[in-house]
């Protein structure tokens, strides 16, 4: 029996073997004892290489077993699979949400989107569908349920969505600027079955335009089943922000908003300062200058709701709210202090020339008197030692 062209047997084999017809019946053995490894993708299949793995066969009979078991081996040029395409519903389509899908449908996944208000028009631009009914949503069994709503929304959208019309095993995620606030609104609001991942990438459409690689991206994953499907659908979400270069930071919630009330709290809120102040760009302006400007333009294009959810939502702010108007409150003493310092010098803690009156007067002196003490009775204050014409 001649073998075919992409098949190669690894040692000899006896004569007596090679001339024997092949019985149906050992064909079907033969099927059962090779191991199949399926390749990856939808690819045409390879070549296959057989390979004998037992020693030399006594002689082949109608009951015998195969001359060594055969097995089917990967070729070693095989590439790693391809990753993992999710289902994504993105609830809460708003600038943000719009922004996180334009990256979604570029690495190929599917995003459904909903919103309280009609972004049909900007779903379908993006190669999104828009689900205004969120029962309809929950309907398609996304793999990941995606919370872009704003931080003072986040707990109504959740609790108005019909949770039993979900697959028991759903992954939520979220990307609120304030994490322990979500993450203790899923773990009560959500099913035991449902994984949690509360992430929170660091940029958004202003600082990212120019892409995403090197921008922090922090993660806690709350709850993920060990079941390796849902384990490998965790990975597949956090290999979203990985792919697009995100230097991913694992961080506890807890932890993510002590870093956040120092970092974006306090950039909002001084930039939110210094808008009050009107600023504009001048003739002179220094490179200083021109960042606080920036930092306005920054943080009062985002909308005053995100600024009051990382207040009302961080138990840390207050606090930093504190920090900044006693900083605030001690630089000013120092100026002051320092101001009145020089003015104490000017008026007591010069030298004195006789020859200026002005400045003996000022120092302490008095032009009227000689150096023994004695009135030369000129005085102009009218004292008992003065002349009757000033009484």
């Amino acid at each position: 029996m001649a073998a075919s062209p992409s098949v190669r047997l690894h040692h000899h084999q006896p004569s007596s073997w090679r001339r024997s017809p092949t019985p149906t019946s050992n064909l079907q053995f033969l099927a059962a004892r090779c191991r199949w490894r399926r390749l990856p993708g939808a690819a045409a299949a390879r070549p296959l290489r057989l390979r004998a793995t037992g020693a030399a066969p006594p002689p082949f009979g109608s009951n015998d077993s195969l001359p060594g078991a055969i097995e089917v081996e990967e070729r070693e040029d095989q590439h790693p699979p391809p990753p993992q395409r999710l289902k994504i519903a993105v609830v809460g389509f708003g600038n943000y949400g719009q922004f996180l899908t334009r990256t979604l449908v570029a690495q190929g996944h599917t995003v459904l989107a909903h919103s309280r208000s009609d972004y049909s028009a900007a779903a379908a631009g993006l190669g999104a569908r828009f689900f205004p009914d969120p029962h309809d949503l929950c309907e398609c069994h996304p793999d990941v349920v995606l919370l872009a709503t704003s931080i003072l929304s986040a707990e109504s959208v959740v609790r108005s969505l019909p949770l039993h019309r979900l697959r028991r095993d759903t992954l939520f995620a979220d990307v609120l600027s304030v994490k322990e606030f979500p993450k203790n609104l899923l773990l009560g609001a959500l099913p035991e079955e449902f994984d949690i991942i509360c992430t929170h990438p660091m940029f958004g459409p202003e600082s990212a335009g120019n892409g995403w690689a090197g921008l922090p991206f922090v993660f806690d994953e709350v709850r993920v089943g060990d079941c390796p499907a849902r384990r490998a659908r965790a990975d597949a979400f956090l290999k979203i922000f990985e792919s697009e270069g995100c230097r991913m930071v694992e961080m506890s919630c807890a932890e993510h908003d002590a870093h956040a009330a120092g970092t974006q709290f306090l950039t909002h809120t001084v930039g939110r300062m210094l808008a009050m102040l009107d600023l504009r760009s001048t003739p002179i302006n220094t490179k200083g200058y021109e960042s606080l400007l920036r930092l306005v333009d920054n943080t009062c294009s985002d909308s005053f709701d995100l600024y009051n959810g990382l207040f009302m939502y961080n138990k840390n702010s207050t606090e930093l709210l504190n920090r900044l108007e006693w900083g605030m409150d001690a630089v000013k003493k120092k100026l002051f202090d320092g101001l009145h310092d020089v003015l104490r010098k000017q008026l007591f803690d010069f030298e004195v020339s006789p020859e200026d009156p002005a400045e003996l007067v000022v120092a302490g002196g008095d032009p009227d008197t000689d150096e023994d003490g004695e009135d030369d009775g000129d005085a102009v204050d009218g004292d008992e030692s003065g002349s009757e014409g000033n009484n």
